[in-house]
C-alpha cells in the first residue's frame, strides 16, 4: 500500500470544516431568505419595502465588492472571515431580540440589512480565495463539485424547510441563521491551514500600513490591471456576465410563462425545484467532465446548450414541459461554473485572488441585476413569448462569439 496518497476530500479536517461551516451557514441563509420578506410585510403590510430591503444586498455588493476584495488580499483572511461571521450573528440575532422586547421596526431591519450586506461581501471576497490554500490545484474540480452537490441539495429542500421554520415563529428563522453564523466561525477557527500562500511577515506588513482610499484604489487596479492582461479569464468573465444578463430575465420569464399555463404557485415552485435537481446533476457531472475535456470546449457546449434549450420555453404547452427544460438547461451551468471556477482559482496569484473573484463577481451581479430590473419592462413591452425568443437570440450571439472566439477555444489547454 502506498502510504503517501492523500487521503479523499471527504476524510481531510479542514475540507471538512471549510465546507461544513458554509454548509450550515447556508442553512441559515435559506430560512432567512424567505422570512425577511414575511416579516417586512406582516410589520408593514408594504410588498414593495420587502422588495426594497432584498434589494439592498445586490446594490451593497455593487457598491462594495471591489473594496472587499483589496480588503479580503490585505487582512489576514481567517481572522476577516471569523469576525465577519460574528459580526452576522449579532446582527442577525438583533431581531428576535428586539421582536421579544416589543421593539422591532423597520429602521433597525434597514440597518441590519446594509451591515450584514457589507459583512457577507467582505466575508465572500475573503472565502473566494481560501479554496486553493485548503486543497491543490488537482483536486479543485473535485472540491467544488462536490460543494455544489451539497449546496444544490440544501437548496432543492431549503424552501420546505424554511416555511416550517418561520411557521414556528416569525423570527425564528433569523435566531437559526445567527446560531449558524457561529458554528461557521467555530469551524474556521479549528482549520489548521495557512489562508494565505505569502510569507507571514510580508502580509502582516501590509496590514500594518494601514487602509488609505489612495492605496485601495491602487490595490484595486492592481487586480483590475491583471484580469485585463489575462486574456483568458478577461473574455471568459465577459461572457460569462452578458450571460447573466439573460438569468435575471429569465427567472420572472420563467414565472409568467407558467402562469400563462395555468400553473398555480405550488406547480411554479415545481419548476424551479426542476432546475435545482437539473444542477444537483451538473454539480455531480462535473469533476468527471472537467478532467476529460478543456475548459473552452465546455464554455462552448454549455452557451449552444443553454442558446436550444431556451426557445422551448416559449412552446411549451403545458407546465410540466417548462419544468423538463428548467431541467436540461440547468444541468450545464454547474459543468461550466466549476470548470471556469477550478481554472481561475489555479492561473490566479493568491494575494490578487480576492480581488480578481471580486471584480468578476460584480460583473455578474450587475448583469444579472440588470437583467432582473429589465425584465418585467420587456415582458409589459413584448410579452413573454417574444421576449424568450428575443433572449435565446441573445443566447445565439454569445455562444456564437465563444464558438468564433481563438482565446475561448484555447482555454485549458495550457495552465
Amino acid at each position: 500500500m502506498d502510504n503517501s496518497l492523500p487521503a479523499p476530500l471527504w476524510r481531510r479536517r479542514n475540507f471538512q470544516l471549510l465546507i461544513g461551516g458554509r454548509l450550515v451557514s447556508q442553512v441559515g441563509d435559506q430560512l432567512q431568505f424567505l422570512a425577511l420578506p414575511l416579516l417586512v410585510v406582516a410589520l408593514t403590510g408594504s410588498a414593495t419595502q420587502a422588495g426594497v430591503l432584498l434589494g439592498l444586498q445586490t446594490v451593497l455588493y455593487l457598491g462594495f465588492g471591489l473594496v472587499a476584495g483589496a480588503l479580503a488580499d490585505r487582512w489576514d483572511r481567517r481572522t476577516t472571515m471569523i469576525w465577519c461571521e460574528v459580526g452576522r450573528a449579532a446582527l442577525t440575532a438583533s431581531i428576535p431580540v428586539a421582536a421579544a422586547c416589543g421593539a422591532l421596526g423597520m429602521p433597525q431591519l434597514y440597518a441590519v440589512a446594509v451591515l450584514t450586506g457589507a459583512l457577507s461581501t467582505l466575508f465572500g471576497a475573503a472565502n473566494s480565495a481560501v479554496l486553493p490554500n485548503i486543497v491543490t490545484n488537482d483536486e479543485l474540480p473535485r472540491a467544488l463539485g462536490t460543494i455544489g452537490v451539497l449546496s444544490n441539495t440544501l437548496r432543492i429542500a431549503g424552501a420546505s424547510v424554511a416555511g416550517v421554520a418561520y411557521a414556528v415563529g416569525r423570527t425564528f428563522p433569523f435566531a437559526v441563521n445567527a446560531a449558524s453564523f457561529l458554528v461557521s466561525a467555530v469551524a474556521l477557527r479549528g482549520i489548521r491551514a495557512n489562508f494565505h500562500q505569502e510569507r507571514a511577515d510580508l502580509q502582516q506588513e501590509r496590514a500594518a500600513t494601514g487602509v488609505s482610499p489612495r492605496a485601495l484604489v491602487a490595490e484595486i487596479g492592481q487586480g483590475l490591471g491583471w484580469l485585463w492582461r489575462t486574456p483568458m479569464i478577461r473574455t471568459l468573465a465577459l461572457i460569462d456576465a452578458a450571460d447573466s444578463l439573460r438569468y435575471g430575465a429569465g427567472y420572472l420569464l420563467i414565472i409568467v410563462l407558467a402562469q400563462r399555463l395555468d400553473a398555480n404557485p405550488a406547480q411554479v415552485g415545481l419548476v424551479f425545484t426542476g432546475a435545482a435537481v437539473g444542477a444537483l446533476l451538473g454539480s455531480v457531472l462535473a469533476p468527471v467532465l472537467t478532467r476529460r475535456y478543456r475548459l473552452g470546449r465546455l464554455s462552448i457546449a454549455m452557451l449552444w446548450v443553454e442558446a436550444l434549450a431556451f426557445p422551448f420555453y416559449a412552446v411549451a404547452p403545458v407546465w410540466w414541459l417548462l419544468l423538463v427544460v428548467a431541467f436540461a438547461e440547468s444541468v450545464v451551468s454547474p459543468i461550466y461554473n466549476v470548470a471556469l471556477d477550478s481554472y481561475r482559482l489555479a492561473v490566479t496569484p493568491d494575494a490578487l485572488r480576492g480581488r480578481v473573484t471580486s471584480a468578476i463577481d460584480t460583473l455578474t451581479t450587475g448583469g444579472a441585476a440588470i437583467g432582473t430590473m429589465a425584465g418585467g419592462a420587456l415582458i409589459a413591452l413584448l410579452g413573454a413569448p417574444a421576449l424568450t425568443y428575443v433572449l435565446a437570440g441573445w443566447l445565439v450571439l454569445l455562444a456564437l462569439t465563444a464558438t468564433l472566439s481563438r482565446t475561448v477555444r484555447r482555454a485549458g489547454a495550457t495552465t
